[in-house]
């Protein structure tokens, strides 16, 4: 702790907290901080920057802002077709993601699983969390074909990297004296999870599910871009086709969405809470 000593006031010393820095030691903390400024500009010089394509791009993408504006919904039929791809793909993945993270997170939650199961559920969820939704949706695609299946697929195993990760940590948090409890009057492995377990997690799985199932729908969007299915698919037709003002119409209907997903989410969220 850094102290930082003032005048004397009635025989005592008023002494204001300073907060010590994060690296104690001044040589270390400036010689971090060159090294980094050198890596910086390293990694921006050494980049293959084509200037002379990037200033050709900046009139490019103007008159594709200019041919979006105003959006074009009169496709509608397509419109809501898509979405209503998506949201059955994020809607289908987010229940399968969520019903196998919970057998997963109590495999990963050292407090409640034996060494070698814990060690198998956290390799699951790395493995799980390991790639980029558009990565895993390529290789679906290429195994299962083109069209929502894939998506499903794809957005479950995103579900599960991300739930079962946060709720394993919820669990290790609990209160273990309801455990202990539990474990007093004879109750089994299975009943301890379902009455000691379960309800002091049940609040936090309620939040995450809502908020994987908005991000699914975000990520929805995103991998029917490379043939998952989906709005992404009729978003990435349109800008093949030129149809910018269609294009425009489509982000504004992602936007909405994902606005009134986020305000259910935070009502649901308030009164779980």
């Amino acid at each position: 702790m850094t102290e930082k000593p003032s005048h004397t006031v009635g025989g005592q010393s008023n002494r204001t907290w300073k907060k010590p820095p994060f690296i104690s030691n001044p040589v270390v903390r400036y010689s971090l901080m060159a090294g980094i400024a050198v890596y910086l500009y390293w990694a921006f010089s050494s980049l293959p920057f084509d200037w002379a394509r990037i200033a050709e791009g900046l009139p490019r993408a103007g008159r594709i802002f200019g041919g979006a504006i105003p959006p074009n919904f009169e496709r509608s039929d397509l419109l809501m077709k898509g979405f209503k791809e998506s949201f059955q793909i994020a809607f289908l993945a987010t229940l399968l993601g969520v019903s196998l993270s919970v057998p997963i997170a109590v495999m990963a939650a050292k407090n409640v699983a034996p060494k070698p199961i814990y060690l198998l559920g956290r390799s699951l969820i790395i493995v799980s969390r390991s790639f980029h939704p558009v990565i895993v949706a390529i290789l679906f695609v290429a195994a299962v074909g083109f069209g929502p299946f894939a998506g499903i697929l794809t957005l479950t195993l995103y579900s599960i990297g991300f739930v079962a990760k946060l709720l394993a940590e919820e669990i290790e948090e609990i209160d273990w004296g309801q455990v202990e409890a539990m474990k007093s009057v004879g109750a089994g492995y299975f009943k301890t999870l379902i009455y000691g377990v379960f309800p002091q997690v049940l609040p936090r799985q309620i939040g995450l599910s809502m908020y994987q199932l908005d991000s699914n729908l975000r990520a929805s969007a995103v991998v029917g871009i490379v043939g998952a299915g989906g709005i992404g698919g009729t978003l990435m037709n349109a800008f093949g086709r030129y149809d910018y003002d269609f294009a425009f119409a489509i982000l504004l209907l992602i936007i909405g969405i994902i606005l009134v997903s986020e305000g259910i989410s935070g009502w649901v969220r308030k009164k779980i809470w």
